[in-house]
């Protein structure tokens, strides 16, 4: 048989048929290996003349002496093993990538969401962590406007936001309504007043501390109904405010629980004075696919409030 000079790649075609030379070269015998390869003897033969071409060596003597691999073949047995082991060693691997989460997770959060009692979030986050080990979740507090536009630019894979004014290039995903009261604290006017005996006028003279953020309608209107003297860029800020005893304002009355139970805050005309906020998880609309992220949205999605 002649040599070829080299050979210049290895196909898929060609892997078949290494892997049935060696199975071949392990079982002792195209008769032995006919049970399982599956195939016949003269199937068997085609293919192996077909690998002793493709790679112009002798592989093997079959015949009346019984079969023995040549010394070449010897040399291409152990080479074949050496790159089916390697060949099951990427797979392995590959498929190891898929069940292991790996990566980041960077979220942007805006403040106070922590003392929500539905903690879809946090319980997300533990999922996330307990089945991927080796991911790091990055978490930035900031406004609202901007994590969506760092969501929208890439510097965050995810966001959680008041829903306001859907924005072009995010998909929304809802989390819940958040619930928000008209507070003020100990040492104002209004603290130790019957609601009965506060009226419309009464609220819309005490000085106010309103947000600089964007807001809903509903809440916007809510706000337009008192008398704004400041102004705050979160709700951490308006609390510090209302907390001096000088301004009323709005809170999530889950962040201002704890400060109610101590006495320090109480709510006004809470039947009347409240609005609703949607918070939404924000994506980037047509984002690359991401394991990391699909597996906390997946979590998010399953988990119960």
């Amino acid at each position: 048989m002649s040599k070829k000079a080299s050979l210049s790649q290895v196909s898929d075609f060609d892997i078949r048929l290494l892997r049935l030379f060696k199975t071949v070269a392990e079982c002792g015998g195209f008769s032995a290996a006919e049970s399982v390869l599956g195939i016949s003897r003269s199937a068997i033969s085609l293919h192996m003349g077909d690998l002793e071409k493709r790679l112009g060596i002798r592989l093997c003597q079959r015949g009346r002496a019984g079969f023995a691999l040549t010394d070449e073949g010897r040399e291409v047995l152990h080479a074949s093993q050496s790159l089916l082991a390697a060949i099951e060693g990427f797979r392995s691997q590959v498929n190891q990538l898929h069940q292991q989460l790996r990566g980041e997770l960077n979220i942007g959060i805006v403040n106070s969401l922590v003392t929500q009692s539905r903690m879809r979030i946090t319980q997300s986050l533990r999922a996330l962590s307990e089945q991927g080990p080796g991911v790091r979740i990055n978490i930035g507090m900031m406004t609202p406007s901007d994590i969506e536009l760092k969501v929208l630019d890439g510097q965050l894979h995810v966001g959680v936001v008041p829903l306001v004014s859907p924005l072009a290039g995010l998909d929304y995903i809802p989390l819940y309504d958040e619930h928000s009261l008209l507070y003020c604290s100990q040492g104002h006017p209004l603290f130790w007043r019957a609601d009965a005996d506060i009226s419309d006028a009464d609220i819309a003279a005490a000085p106010a501390v309103q947000p600089s953020f964007r807001l809903p309608p509903e809440a916007q209107q809510c706000q337009q109904l008192l008398g704004g003297s400041a102004t705050a860029s979160d709700r951490e800020g308006i609390a510090f405010l209302i907390l001096t005893g000088r301004y009323i304002g709005y809170l999530p009355d889950h962040f201002a629980a704890s400060w109610v139970a101590q006495g320090k805050l109480r709510a006004i005309r809470p039947a009347d004075r409240h609005y609703q906020v949607p918070l939404v998880v924000a994506t980037r609309r047509g984002r690359r696919p991401n394991l990391v992220l699909e597996k906390f949205l997946h979590e998010l999605a399953v988990s119960s409030d």
